[in-house]
C-alpha cells in the first residue's frame, strides 16, 4: 500500500517522525556568489525540512557578491518577506497588467521589503562590498521562476517568432540572448 500523500510529499507515521523532520543547519554558511548573477540562494523548504509539510513557510538565505543581482523571479505560491543582514540591496517588483507599476526601494541593514505572492521582483547589491538578507516566504513550498530563464532558457525554444514578437526585437537579438543561456 502507498503512503499518504499531501502536498505531492509522503506522510511519515507519527511514530517514524524524528527530530531531524524538524530541523536544518547551515544558514550561517555563506553561498557561493561567483556565478554570472553574483548571488546564491540557499533554501529552507519542504525539501530540506520534510517536518515543514503543510506549514505553509519557508525560508531562503541570499548572498550577494559585489553588484550581485536576484535576478527578476515571481514565486507562484507565495507572499515573501525580505530582511537585509548585512550591506544595502536596491529591490522591487512590478505589478501585474494593465498597471505594470514598478515599486523599488533601497534597503539598508535591519531593513525589511515584502514582495506580493506571484508578483516579478528583484533584489541587487548596488554597491562595492558583499550583501547578505534572509526571506521568509509564506509556503513550504514557493516555487521560483526565474523570468530570463523561463523565457530564454527554455528547452525546447519558445518559437522565435513569439519571443521576437513579445519583445519588439529582431531575432538576432532572441539569438543572442539565448545563447547565454
Amino acid at each position: 500500500m502507498s503512503p499518504v500523500r499531501v502536498n505531492g510529499l509522503a506522510c511519515k507515521a507519527a511514530k517514524e517522525v524524528v527530530v531531524e523532520d524538524f530541523y536544518f543547519s547551515g544558514l550561517h554558511v555563506a553561498g557561493n556568489t561567483t556565478n554570472k548573477q553574483g548571488s546564491a540562494v540557499t533554501a529552507v523548504n519542504v525539501a530540506q525540512i520534510g517536518g515543514l509539510n503543510t506549514m505553509g513557510v519557508s525560508l531562503v538565505r541570499i548572498d550577494y557578491a559585489p553588484f550581485g543581482l536576484n535576478p527578476p523571479h515571481t514565486h507562484p505560491r507565495s507572499t515573501e518577506i525580505l530582511t537585509v543582514l548585512e550591506g544595502c540591496l536596491h529591490v522591487g517588483f512590478v505589478t501585474s497588467n494593465p498597471e505594470n507599476k514598478h515599486f523599488e526601494k533601497v534597503l539598508n541593514k535591519g531593513d525589511v521589503f515584502v514582495f506580493p505572492k506571484g508578483l516579478i521582483h528583484y533584489q541587487y547589491n548596488n554597491r562595492t562590498t558583499g550583501a547578505v538578507a534572509i526571506a521568509a516566504l509564506s509556503s513550504q513550498n514557493p516555487g521560483v521562476i526565474t523570468i530570463a530563464n523561463a523565457v530564454f532558457g527554455a528547452e525546447p525554444s519558445i518559437p522565435a517568432g513569439i519571443t521576437t514578437k513579445a519583445f519588439q526585437v529582431e531575432k538576432s537579438t532572441v539569438d543572442s540572448i539565448q545563447a547565454q543561456f
